[in-house]
C-alpha cells in the first residue's frame, strides 16, 4: 500500500515518479568507494552486520550491499511508492523494504550495526532525522551518507574537469527551485547544530535530551571516475534530476538546444564510438553515533 505521505516537496515527489528511468540511468557506485565507504563505516568483512538504510529508493546501493560476501541482514526505508515497488520487484537477498521516513523508521531500538544514506540525506538533514537515526543504531555504530556528483551537477565551489561540464553545472543552477540538494552542502548544518553555544546551554541540552547524537568532525573522503556516454545516454541521465525532469514546453525546447550547443564544445573528449567523457566524483562521509 502506497504511503499517505513521504515529507518530499511537490517537486521532487513528481520528478521522481519515473522510477523506471531512475533505476536504469542514475550511475551506480565505483567498487573503490564502495570498499572505502563500508570500511569506515566499520562493516566491511563484519559478516552478518545488519544496516538500516534510509530512502533506498530503486536500490542503486541496495543491490551493491546485497552482493557483498558479509551477507548483510538490510532493512530498507523508502517512503516513495513507485520507487519502493522497484526495489520490491528486485528481491535482493537480505533485504526487507519497508515503508517509512527517516524521522519514523518502523525499527527497533539499537537495531542497526550500521546506518546509510546514499543520495539522499540532503532531503531529510533534520535535528528530527538524527535523532531517530541515533535510536535504530547500536551505541558506537556509524551512520554514512554518500552521493554521486557528476561535475554537471557539483557544488559551486568544487572545480568542473572541463568548461562544457562547467557550462551546464552553470545551466543547472540556474533552475534552483530553493529545494534542498547534495550540491548546497547545508546538510552539514545539521551536525553542527548539535554543539552548544555556551556552557549555559551545555547545561539546558542535559535536562532537554538535546547532547550531540554524533561525533564530530565529520570523516570524510572521495573517489573521482569518469564514465563513457552516448549523447542519448547523457540525456536521459540529466533527466533523472528532478529540476530537469519536470522542464516542458518551450523551457523543455530551450535546454535541449542549449544542451545541443554545450556538446559541441572544443574540450568534448569523445572515444571510438561517439561516446562522451562524463567526470564526477564519489563523496561520503561518516560519523559515530554517541
Amino acid at each position: 500500500m502506497a504511503s499517505q505521505t513521504t515529507n518530499l516537496p511537490p517537486q521532487a515527489e513528481e520528478g521522481f515518479k519515473d522510477a523506471a528511468s531512475y533505476d536504469a540511468y542514475r550511475p551506480s557506485y565505483p567498487a573503490e568507494a564502495v570498499e572505502k565507504f563500508l570500511t569506515h563505516l566499520k562493516v566491511a568483512q563484519q559478516y552478518d552486520a545488519k544496516i538500516v538504510e534510509i530512502a533506498s529508493g530503486t536500490g542503486k546501493f541496495t543491490e551493491l550491499l546485497a552482493q557483498r560476501p558479509e551477507r548483510f541482514t538490510i532493512k530498507a526505508i523508502e517512503p516513495h511508492y513507485s520507487m519502493r515497488e522497484k526495489l520490491v520487484q528486485k528481491n535482493l537477498p537480505g533485504v526487507e523494504v519497508i515503508d517509512g521516513k527517516a524521522d519514523k523508521m518502523p525499527i527497533g531500538d539499537e537495531w542497526g550495526d550500521a546506518c546509510i544514506a546514499a543520495q539522499a540525506f540532503h532531503w531529510f538533514a533534520t535535528p528530527e532525522a538524527l535523532k531517530e537515526i541515533q535510536r535504530v543504531l547500536r551505541p558506537g555504530a556509524v551512520f554514512g551518507a554518500i552521493w554521486n556528483a557528476e561535475d554537471y551537477n557539483k557544488p559551486k565551489s568544487w572545480p568542473a574537469t572541463t568548461k562544457w561540464e562547467q557550462k551546464l553545472n552553470d545551466f543547472v543552477y540556474s533552475l534552483d527551485d530553493g529545494l534542498p540538494r547534495f550540491k548546497h552542502l547545508k546538510w552539514k548544518e545539521v551536525f553542527d547544530q548539535q554543539l552548544p553555544a555556551t556552557p549555559l546551554q551545555v547545561i539546558k541540552d542535559t535536562f532537554t535530551d538535546r547532547l550531540p547524537r554524533f561525533s564530530l568532525p565529520l570523516g570524510e573522503d572521495s573517489v573521482k571516475w569518469t564514465v563513457w556516454l552516448s549523447e542519448e545516454a547523457l540525456r536521459l541521465r540529466l533527466n533523472t534530476l528532478s529540476q530537469i525532469a519536470l522542464l516542458k514546453g518551450d523551457k523543455r525546447e530551450a535546454y535541449l538546444e542549449l544542451l545541443k550547443e554545450i556538446l559541441q564544445g572544443d574540450d568534448v573528449e569523445r572515444n571510438e564510438k561517439g561516446e562522451i567523457a562524463v567526470h564526477g566524483i564519489t563523496f561520503f562521509i561518516w560519523t559515530d553515533r554517541i
